[in-house]
């Protein structure tokens, strides 16, 4: 019997833990996530300017969302797909559901802007205002502003006989109108692109803290466009494509495929239009007829429409009063053998394994330093990478054709799918093809997920492998803002695993198994549930145990189920997942025994790991999957054992910390409903990420060789 037979219950235990009661919407769930993210920016305690970048950030999100999965939906309904998911909704339930979510969220967005944070803002002389609000004075300012910058952007397009309505590039800002020609008493629907990609999204005044925005700077400039023509009716409005790839499974060309469907996106079919509540109905009436909307996905928005634009404001220079501080990161001590020196990252590697965790500690003399000193030393013989996300501005990728040029042997896994980073890993992957490194795209049926370094070094008369194995992306910037672990290790067996895992995607043919990783889609799931297994029967051989997990996301029916059943055999299972969980803890028979929270807080919470305590034994994995379906099943993805001791006990320390937060953590219940923690009567207020960050300050302070790095 196989391991993954061994791991099947009973067919009357499937069917029980099968019940749709059980289960969350995913979809509803991932709302909820962006509900915590609204509440940071309702919460009177985040300094102003951050409450402000949360406005734009939960709007990015929806945007995304919109994007991606109801468009998803959408296709499910006009392929008359009607198969309900894990929870029971079918597709145009669910569409429903997130129709009515939004729209409610909608409202607390525009009354936290309108209402409480552009009074705030000008209470500090940030003044976010509308045209009817300006003086004479300011309004000849933006007069002659508006003729000799914003006017030559502009192009007004009539709808008329000989003039089809036209394309709506997607989440595009535009004004709607009626114009009517006094002469000829003909009335006609017009649309004025607003040009806030070329243009900043709010027009300054003169004295540089005083804001307008871009699309009411042109409503009250529309004779220009239409001279001799009077303005009936006006509106704003903004409209949303499906925007996910769609590369065939046997593409001859992945390259050409992938650069082929971007160009399509931009024509992806209307998921979402947003209007502006100023928009009549007759005018609100004749847009929805001629982009071919329905009622149900129009949605009305009271107040700024794409408050993404927002981000010109968080940017403001200065008002660091409104902000908050700065965090720093350092170099690990292990990486520094005195102040003088550059970080020696593969000489700390050879004394054993190193674990980081970023932004608290530095990525730059970290991870880039651990290629660039790979780069450098001459007996470094390859050098072998994936690329997910990676920014412009990152060296590691750079450092791949210098390899090269120094005649080392360079490959780069570079994954073409990435959302959203798409055209960036095309510009990388061409530029390294071009300087002679091994450009290898991976499969097209599999995203590549995984996060891996792999070098080759000669030592003596054989080679070492020295291995970055790490839960985010190689991008710098995120790596300032997003919290991931990375693991520096010789060990033979997890370098193995890591050459073999290149070797298969950049080869033909499948290892019959690994080591001591996991990998997805063949091993992850039932490694990781074969790991709840054991700990269920080590309870039952009456050791003390525990199921400790952080995420991004827990959707996977599998998994959640074995979580149920090590919840009914008595193990406490402690869940910490930022955002979608499709688990309904607090069950009575059920889940009393597992506990959920969730972290949003000024960084992103991204790392993902799996600690499973027996007794004495503690196995703890650091991943670059969640646990939903499309990670388990579609993408290469890599899990890793950290064997040391002490690293093990710094990731329970993380963990403690999670589940102690109490200030920036959300508690899910078993009615799907999230609960904002806070500190007990005669309880210490608790935030992860600001222990954290004071952690490594002390460390800092407490080893005159580690040196802090600027954020």
């Amino acid at each position: 019997m196989s391991a993954e037979q061994k791991l099947v219950p009973a067919a009357s235990e499937q069917e029980e833990l099968r019940d749709p009661a059980l289960y969350i919407n995913r979809e509803l769930s991932w709302l909820d996530f962006n509900e915590r993210v609204l509440e940071l920016a309702v919460d009177e305690r985040t300094p102003l300017l951050e409450r402000v970048k949360f406005c734009a950030i939960y709007t990015t999100n929806l945007d995304e969302y919109y994007m991606v999965r109801v468009a998803a939906l959408q296709d499910q309904v006009d392929a008359g797909i009607e198969t309900p998911s894990q929870d029971g909704l079918a597709p145009a339930e669910t569409i429903a559901a997130i129709r009515e979510r939004v729209l409610e969220l909608g409202r607390r967005l525009s009354a936290c802007f309108d209402g409480r944070l552009r009074p705030a803002l000008a209470e500090h002389g940030i003044r976010l205002v509308g045209y009817e609000e300006l003086t004479e004075p300011e309004r000849e300012y933006l007069a002659e502003r508006f003729q000799r910058v914003i006017f030559p952007a502009l192009t007004p397009l009539a709808v008329a006989p000989g003039r089809p309505f036209p394309y709506i590039s997607n989440l595009s800002l535009s004004l709607a109108l009626l114009v009517r020609d006094p002469t000829t008493d003909q009335t006609v629907f017009a649309r004025v692109k607003v040009p806030a990609e070329i243009l900043p999204r709010f027009v300054s005044l003169q004295d540089k803290t005083t804001f307008v925005a871009l699309e009411e700077v042109i409503a009250h400039h529309l004779d220009a466009l239409f001279p001799g023509m009077e303005i009936v009716d006006y509106g704003f409005f903004r409209v949303t494509r499906d925007a996910d790839l769609e590369v065939s499974d046997d593409a001859a060309d992945l390259l050409q495929a992938v650069e082929d469907e971007l160009r399509r996106r931009r024509f992806g079919e209307l998921v979402r239009v947003e209007v502006g509540t100023n928009c009549s109905q007759a005018l609100r009436a004749e847009l929805t007829a001629l982009l071919g909307m329905t009622e149900e996905e129009v949605y009305p928005v009271d107040g700024l429409l794409d408050m993404g634009g927002l981000w010109q404001i968080v940017r403001l220079h200065g008002y660091a009063e409104l902000r908050e501080p700065q965090l720093a990161s350092v170099t690990h001590p292990r990486l520094l053998r005195n102040e003088d020196e550059r970080p020696d990252v593969l000489s700390a590697m050879r004394e054993g394994d190193l674990l980081l965790h970023h932004p608290y500690d530095s990525f730059a003399t970290s991870v880039e330093r651990f290629v660039e000193q790979a780069v450098e030393d001459p007996n470094v013989l390859a050098i072998k990478q994936t690329v997910y996300r990676t920014s412009n501005d990152s060296p590691m990728v750079p450092a791949l054709i210098d390899a090269t040029e120094r005649g080392k042997q360079a490959v780069a896994l570079v994954e073409l799918t990435a959302r959203f980073d798409e055209r960036t890993n095309i510009h990388w992957a061409k530029a390294l093809e071009e300087a002679g490194v091994h450009v290898v795209y991976g499969q097209p049926a599999l995203k590549t997920h995984a996060k891996c370094v792999l070098v080759v070094r000669r030592e003596g008369d054989g080679v070492r492998n020295y291995v970055h194995i790490g839960t985010g992306n190689y991008h710098s910037r995120t790596a300032r803002l997003y919290t991931d672990f990375g693991l520096f290790t010789t060990d033979e067996q997890i370098g193995a695993d890591v050459a073999d895992m290149f070797n298969y995607l950049t080869g033909y043919g499948r290892p019959l198994g690994y080591r001591k990783v996991l990998t997805a889609p063949a091993h992850m799931r039932y490694g990781i549930i074969d790991e709840i297994e054991r700990t269920v029967e080590a309870h039952r051989s009456g050791l003390p145990t525990r199921i400790a997990m952080k995420m991004n996301a827990l959707v996977d029916g599998r998994c959640i189920r074995a979580l149920y059943r090590a919840s009914q055999a008595g193990v406490p299972v402690e869940l910490n997942v930022r955002g979608i969980c499709c688990l309904r803890p607090g069950i009575e028979g059920l889940s009393e025994n597992i506990r959920v929270v969730s972290i949003v807080g000024r960084l992103l919470e991204h790392s993902r790991i799996y600690a499973f305590q027996r007794g004495e034994e503690t196995k703890i994995y650091i991943a670059s999957a969640d646990l939903m379906p499309r990670n388990l099943d579609h993408r290469v993805e890599l899990a890793v054992p950290i064997d040391s001791a002490q690293l093990r006990a710094e990731l329970t320390d993380v963990l403690d910390r999670a589940f102690a937060d109490n200030q920036s953590s959300w508690e899910l219940d078993g009615d799907g409903v999230w609960h904002r923690r806070a500190p007990g009567p005669a309880e210490p207020a608790r935030n992860l990420q600001l222990e954290l960050a004071e952690m490594h300050a002390r460390r800092a302070e407490e080893r005159p060789g580690e040196r802090q790095v600027p954020d």
